[in-house]
């Protein structure tokens, strides 16, 4: 086994690296840029070393960086993690010449299975079913149009080099395909540095499930079952699971031991997984392309296998022969894994970048009947900047079944605490409550069917509104009980204020609340509800049991009342006297702005390009700009039809959230 390594990743990825390495007593390297400088995996780390720049180009991507780290430190072997030079076979053979163990496949096997086409060519000349597409690389936007015409549409333009859900779009006719080859070719070059792309048929109403497999250098090749990702939104995986709730005990054998026959036609050694489009129809398959690296979603099939696939990759890498056999491997209950992003579901879910003003996320291990796991790089007072991928966490949950592991998941998403930055947790954590995702009848279309104009949150039930009247009485009765006290105005306990309103957006809804220490009774309508909790002032999530039934908060400090947060329901709370709310009630609605003459921009980023001139005109839908954030490049359209008047930015320019880059007539 190896004395030292370094891993030449960063954020979750490297701090899940180094979590392995501590239990089994492995000295660990990180290198770092200067956006990661005070990052988690840079504090764990036994020794750092600065690579260069924030840009990835500038330091996570240049070989020659890594290299000298590694002869710099002594380490015996490089971990890449996912992305960056992971799955560069160039990169694994400069670790091979010079002598440095690389912890992942050799070098044949990345080129013949990390590429896209080649793995599509070796797999059909192997007999594996695969989905129709050109297998050539694609040169010209006049050449993809052609191409796309003669598959059929839809069809997926996708980065030969891609992964992680980049350089990907779907096509549905000739106008999208010349908007969309651009712009993957510009995705793969910045994010992969290897623009070749190719075009497949996209299948429609088709589930992702995968195979995890681990192979050693002797030949032994194992699977360790599937996951099942088909919740994708923009083809960026967003909720991860395992087993799938498709597969039969007959299919999983069946594709597994396709995945493993493929890896071994390649002498495949180290964790790898082979990636399935199914049908939930009739459980047909067919082989996408193989990533020849951990994946993000791993976590899930070691919840379930017991395996720990990191300490698998090092001893592989060091030589060591697969302990495991496939007889050895059996399924374990369930496991869900949300990935926690730094954008704002509410604005079509683009990135948010900024500081974590807070960011507590529930404790590991038990809750409720199932157990927590958290996979993060990032802490609270940390900078999300817009260098890197808005993936912050990963939040596990196992239990016995598919439901146990739902219900823990959706409770642990409920005390997952994050404010400075938008984050997505309040749609997964409605779509956790979901019927259709709970019966299991999903697809990769699943967001775009049940959230067709994106997500502007759900509408609260009659529990949901219990917990958030109840929430918001208790808390501004504690902050106004402790104002009361420090003015001397309340002599005894008895004498705090009794009778309030609660207004939950414009619903109004009298109460009577009566506090007791780390308790109440709010009677609402004639029925009184007894709370218990230990919240105390400062903390912003009320945990705690409503008529003895387990529920959690969160809540944000407004000028005006609160914010609060309850699985996918977010409603602005204001608690009043009964004179006040009659006084609100009369107040007439402000008037909401007209943006439609004004192309701003949604998130902060960097302009690629301005694509219109002044005095043009623009038809409603047309492509304005494109600003690029977090390695994602975003179309801005016209909201309307209009003559350009003004052009506020240029290509290379940085834009903050809500700046005005063009204005119309």
């Amino acid at each position: 086994m190896f004395e030292k390594i370094l891993i030449a990743n960063r954020g979750e990825i490297a701090v899940r690296v180094i979590k392995t390495c501590r239990r089994l007593g492995i000295k660990t390297v990180v290198v770092y840029s200067d956006a990661d400088a005070g990052s988690m995996a840079v504090e764990m780390a036994d020794e750092t070393v600065h690579i260069g720049p924030s840009p990835a180009a500038e330091s996570y991507l240049v070989m020659d960086k890594i290299v000298d780290a590694v002869k710099q430190t002594g380490a015996e072997a490089v971990h890449p993690g996912f992305g960056f030079l992971s799955e560069n076979p160039e990169f694994a053979k400069r670790l091979e010449k010079e002598g440095i163990a690389f912890i992942g496949p050799n070098p044949h096997a990345i080129e013949a299975m990390g590429d896209k086409i080649s793995s599509k060519k070796l797999a059909d000349e192997a007999g594996v079913s695969t989905v129709p597409g050109h297998m050539g690389l694609i040169e010209s936007t006049e050449e993809a149009v052609k191409v796309s015409g003669d598959i059929g549409y839809p069809v997926m333009i996708k980065a030969s080099a891609g992964g992680g859900g980049k350089g990907i779009r779907v096509a549905y006719n000739d106008k999208e395909v010349q908007e969309g080859f651009p712009a993957v070719k510009a995705e793969a070059k910045a994010s992969f540095g290897d623009d070749r792309i190719f075009i497949e048929k996209f299948i429609e109403q088709p589930r992702h499930v995968e195979i995890q497999i681990m192979g050693d250098k002797h030949g032994n090749c194992v699977y360790l079952f599937e996951r099942e990702c088909s919740i994708q939104r923009r083809n960026q995986k967003v909720i991860e699971e395992a087993p799938s709730p498709l597969l039969d005990e007959a299919t999983r054998k069946k594709m597994g031991e396709q995945a493993v026959a493929l890896a071994k036609a390649v002498n495949y050694d180290s964790a790898g997984t082979v990636e399935f489009v199914a049908s939930g129809a009739d459980k047909s398959f067919y082989f996408l392309e193989m990533n020849t690296r951990l994946q993000v979603e791993h976590p899930v099939t070691e919840m379930i296998t017991g395996v720990d696939l990191v300490e698998q990759m090092l001893r592989v890498a060091s030589g060591e022969t697969l302990a495991i056999k496939q007889d050895d491997l059996k399924i374990n209950g369930w496991a869900i894994e949300s990935r926690v992003y730094a954008e704002d579901p509410y604005r079509k879910f683009l990135p948010s970048i900024g500081r974590l003003r807070r960011f507590h996320p529930p404790v590991e291990g038990p809750l409720g009947e199932g157990t927590v796991r958290m996979d993060s790089g990032v802490r609270e007072g940390d900078e999300i900047s817009m260098f890197y991928d808005p993936m912050i966490a990963k939040l596990v949950t196992h239990g016995k079944d598919r439901d146990t592991a739902l219900d823990t998941q959706a409770s642990a998403l409920d005390r997952f605490h994050i404010e400075g930055i938008q984050d997505n947790i309040p749609f997964v954590a409605a779509v956790m409550d979901e019927k259709r995702f709970r019966s299991g009848d999903i697809t990769t279309a699943y967001i775009k069917d049940e959230f067709p104009d994106g997500f502007d949150g759900v509408e609260p039930t009659d529990k949901q509104r219990l917990y958030l009247t109840v929430t918001a009485a208790y808390v501004h009765g504690v902050f106004a009980r402790r104002a009361e006290k420090i003015s001397g105005r309340m002599s005894e306990p008895s004498a705090a204020r009794k009778d309030w309103v609660v207004i939950l957006d414009k619903h109004q809804q009298p109460i009577e609340l009566e506090l007791g220490d780390e308790s109440a009774k709010i009677t609402i309508d004639g029925n009184t509800h007894s709370l218990e909790t230990e919240w105390k002032p400062g903390t912003h999530l009320l945990e705690g049991t409503i008529d003895g039934e387990p529920f959690a908060v969160k809540f944000a400090d407004k000028t005006e009342g609160y914010l609060l947060r309850h699985r996918g329901v977010a409603v602005r709370a204001l608690v009043c006297t009964p004179l006040t709310a009659k006084m609100l009630e009369r107040l007439p609605e402000k008037p909401k702005p007209d943006t439609s003459k004004l192309i701003i921009s949604p998130m902060p980023g960097l302009v690629v390009s301005v694509d219109v001139e002044v005095g043009q005109q623009v038809e409603e839908g047309e492509a304005v700009c494109i600003v690029e954030a977090m390695k994602m490049q975003n179309i801005i359209r016209a909201e309307a039809t209009g003559t350009v008047k003004t052009i506020n930015v240029g290509a290379g320019d940085s834009v903050a959230a809500d700046e005005i880059m063009v204005e119309f007539e």
